[in-house]
């Protein structure tokens, strides 16, 4: 693309011609007066266009965000551009989920000796794999009367992991499994969690001898300490639908959004403490993360979460539990609206195989005030929610009596109490049929 002549260019010739043209024929001097500086800027434009393309580079602070986290779109022209470019304007196309500054995400700066820097700031507002799409960069001449339009760099990719919220558990681990965890335990046994001193027994190790004890009480004692304790904790996602509005990290959340900050603080906070976590996602049949530990585990679950609002094919029940098949000793925490029957059967197979389950509801306080009343029938519609959110109370009724605890998400201490529930019912002696 070259150098195009502006519409002030354009108007600026054609008034001059029409003036210089009425002076000359009509004997006008006074239309002279007004056509010969318009004549003399548009020959200065002409004269001053500019001959060279400017090269516009592009780049990102950074391309992986959390949600809430900004970053610069830097635009760079280099000091080699054209001397007679007079102004150079970039605009970013806007795109949902982006916050920009300036909020028209446009800028133009003036070419000034040395090369030229443009700046937008993008704030990310949700989860998800999303594009910025390339700018749209116009150079000016002086006295703007050339423009050309710069194709800058191919769409930036940015990618935004769900905010890990500050979740905490006090009680992590109902069942442990192994004991490498690093997490407080209720039972004594090999750790590192000091649990006090006591006096020896027979089986202690020599090593466990508290000597400065001993001496002062005269009598052999040891230090004892809490077991660290690890076991899988599966975390299964419901994406089989979203209910609700998201308005980003500023505002109301969806099923889905809390479903997938859920899972990210839940994940994060387990493998901290040394846990193994499994990430199952129902939207997909492929689509998941085994069972792993570390913080390249936890940075594989969010890039894995991050695609969760892409609709896959939905499993049912039968293909959950083939597909996916837990041990029986794991912690399996369901993040769900809890409204699909095929969930509340897959949770039941679980209780019955064994797993300890515990059901967080994601679905929003307030979903029934939020509802478009002009898509359905202002009439019915309510009474039909009414008597759906009463066969859910029905559903989790039932869960309850099979041992799942329902509780919503409310961030930091949300399990602490079903969880030292659990805990206390694992550790009760069971009766044998």
């Amino acid at each position: 693309m070259s150098w195009q002549p502006t519409h002030a260019q354009v108007r600026a010739i054609c008034v001059a011609a029409v003036l210089l043209g009425a002076a000359v024929l009509l004997r006008r001097p006074d239309a002279a007066v007004f056509g010969l500086p318009l004549a003399f800027l548009a020959a200065w434009g002409r004269f001053f266009r500019p001959r060279e393309r400017p090269e516009v580079h592009t780049e990102l602070d950074a391309d992986v965000l959390f949600e809430g986290q900004g970053t610069t779109y830097r635009m760079r022209v280099p000091e080699s551009v054209d001397p007679d470019i007079d102004l150079i304007v970039a605009a970013l196309p806007r795109t949902l989920w982006f916050q920009y500054d300036p909020p028209q995400a446009a800028i133009a700066e003036p070419v000034s000796h040395g090369e030229v820097r443009l700046e937008v700031g993008v704030r990310s507002k949700r989860w998800g794999l999303r594009s910025l799409e390339r700018p749209t960069v116009a150079a000016t001449s002086t006295v703007g009367a050339y423009r050309i339009q710069v194709t800058s760099a191919e769409s930036q990719a940015v990618t935004t992991l769900p905010l890990r919220e500050g979740f905490e558990a006090v009680d992590a681990v109902p069942r442990p499994a192994g004991l490498v965890g690093l997490h407080r335990s209720r039972r004594p046994g090999e750790g590192t969690e000091l649990a006090g001193v006591r006096p020896f027994r027979t089986g202690d190790r020599l090593r466990r001898i508290n000597w400065a004890v001993s001496a002062r009480t005269q009598g052999l004692h040891v230090t004892s300490t809490w077991s660290d304790r690890d076991t899988e904790v599966v975390i299964m996602v419901d994406t089989g639908g979203e209910i609700g509005i998201s308005e980003g990290i500023d505002g109301r959340s969806s099923s889905l959004d809390t479903a997938v900050r859920a899972a990210a603080a839940i994940a994060e906070h387990y493998l901290r403490n040394g846990d193994r976590v499994r990430l199952i996602d129902t939207g997909s049949l492929f689509r998941g993360v085994r069972s792993g530990s570390g913080r390249a585990h936890l940075r594989r679950i969010l890039d894995t979460l991050v695609h969760a609002d892409r609709r896959g094919r939905q499993q049912d029940e039968e293909q959950l539990a083939r597909r996916n098949r837990v041990r029986s000793d794991s912690l399996v925490l369901v993040l769900s609206p809890l409204l699909r029957p095929t969930i509340l059967g897959y949770i039941v197979t679980l209780v019955h195989s064994g797993c300890t389950v515990i059901a967080v509801d994601t679905l929003p306080p307030d979903v029934a005030s939020i509802m478009d009343l002009d898509a359905h029938d202002a009439r019915s519609w309510p009474l039909a929610w009414r008597l759906r959110l009463l066969e859910r109370r029905r559903d989790l009724d039932r869960l309850s009596d099979l041992g799942v605890p329902t509780v919503p998400w409310q961030g930091a201490g949300t399990l602490d109490e079903v969880l030292r529930d659990a805990a206390r019912l694992s550790a009760a002696p069971r009766i044998r049929s």
